[in-house]
């Protein structure tokens, strides 16, 4: 289940950029498109919470979700439209984030120690990302296309991962039974969006947490939506499996990292994986596909500091920050502060900055980038979040080992 949940996610949305931009998609246009999936994470609370939580057994939900999940990107695989493909990924999008949700239900209510036996369970996700990268790239070798073009500048990637959305539908039905946890409860919207974690922002670390979380998210999102797009365009061969070294990376790094607690403390971790950003970005822009292609490969690398040391950390501070009663609602609020609203404008803001450096030739075709000024523009925002978290944050909370 697990794997297929997050191999769905990998074989398309590493690539959609490239595609996008092969079949004539704008910059703005792009990034509206990437805007979805934050648009369904900040939905997708809302449906778990009054929906799927109350009325049906979590693996009938993921079971449906997941079929219509698979019918809506296969329809978008052949949309040409700006308009119209952004409505329908983003039904895609709403089916599909709910069920990250719903995934870790089914698997929580089967096992009897979450803490020993959920991440060998989740890393089966990561492993299906990195899988999808790779039969990505291992598909370029024995599909011929024409004018050899790469299949990550296809619609083939959106079509795999709607039959995979379908596979896992179908298996789902054949999953434990997993009766809805809340019947009969409950909950205000604000409780289901993690709103009622609100009244922490009185402490000053938690909330220079939050506002850092939401605006470190605005330059991420170029990376999630254009760095497969430029890696292309740089002449990088089979960039969508190279990328999945990010994946690996992550793994590693978060296997070190009670190490690193011990040793740095929350503050020094989120300060380093926020700079991890600014050096992936100035690496992209100072790098080339030449002698200087070893940049290229460092910043794909950074992704499980980048990840780990960013995400994960202000994850487990959150949990500790926040009493036992609010404890889901406080994790709910960072998400919905990071992967929906800061994601959301981070994608916007990217796709327009891509368009305003877009190389074009006398008939008005895209012909390239000024990939350095684009990623400039990042780099500069992630650091003055840097410096921002640096002076403000103070690390009051004794982290609990992991």
């Amino acid at each position: 289940m697990m794997f297929l949940q997050f191999f769905i996610w990998g074989s398309w949305y590493v690539t959609m950029g490239t595609y996008l931009g092969e079949i004539g998609f704008q910059g703005s246009d792009i990034g509206e498109a990437y805007s979805t999936m934050a648009l369904a994470a900040i939905i997708s609370p809302l449906f778990v919470g009054m929906i799927a939580d109350k009325f049906f057994p979590a693996e009938r939900v993921l079971a449906v979700m997941h079929l219509l999940g698979g019918v809506f990107i296969w329809l978008a695989s052949d949309i040409l439209e700006p308009g119209a493909f952004f409505w329908v990924l983003l039904l895609h999008a709403l089916c599909y984030m709910p069920t990250l949700a719903l995934a870790n239900a089914v698997a929580f209510q089967q096992i009897k120690n979450p803490a020993q036996e959920f991440p060998k369970i989740r890393v089966l996700g990561t492993i299906g990302w990195i899988v999808a990268g790779l039969a990505l790239s291992f598909a370029d070798g024995i599909i011929p296309l024409p004018n050899g073009e790469s299949i990550e500048a296809t619609n083939l990637p959106l079509r795999i991962g709607a039959v995979a959305s379908i596979v896992l539908g179908i298996y789902a039905f054949t999953l434990p039974s997993t009766p809805p946890q809340s019947r009969g409860e409950k909950k205000t919207i604000g409780e289901l969006l993690g709103l009622d974690a609100i009244k922490l922002m009185k402490n000053r670390s938690f909330a220079i947490l939050i506002i850092s979380s939401f605006l470190i998210s605005i330059p991420l999102s170029f990376y999630y939506g254009f760095a497969n797009p430029f890696l292309n365009e740089s002449g990088m061969e089979y960039a969508a499996g190279k990328m999945t070294l990010g994946q690996v990376s992550e793994i590693v790094f978060l296997l070190l990292m009670p190490l690193f607690f011990k040793r740095l403390g929350v503050k020094k971790m989120i300060l380093i994986g926020m700079l991890a950003w600014v050096a992936r970005y100035v690496l992209f822009a100072y790098g080339d596909n030449q002698a200087l292609v070893f940049m290229f490969y460092t910043a794909i690398i950074l992704h499980g500091i980048c990840y780990d040391f960013f995400f994960v950390t202000g994850q487990i501070y959150v949990d500790n920050k926040a009493p036992e009663g609010i404890r889901s609602s406080a994790q709910g609020f960072i998400t919905l502060v990071t992967y929906g609203a800061g994601m959301y404008i981070g994608t916007l803001l990217a796709g327009r900055v891509v368009q305003h450096y877009e190389i074009m030739n006398d008939a008005s075709d895209i012909t390239g980038h000024h990939w350095f000024e684009i990623w400039m523009i990042p780099a500069i925002l992630a650091a003055v979040v840097a410096v921002i978290f640096v002076i403000f944050f103070k690390d009051d909370t004794e982290v609990k080992e992991i």
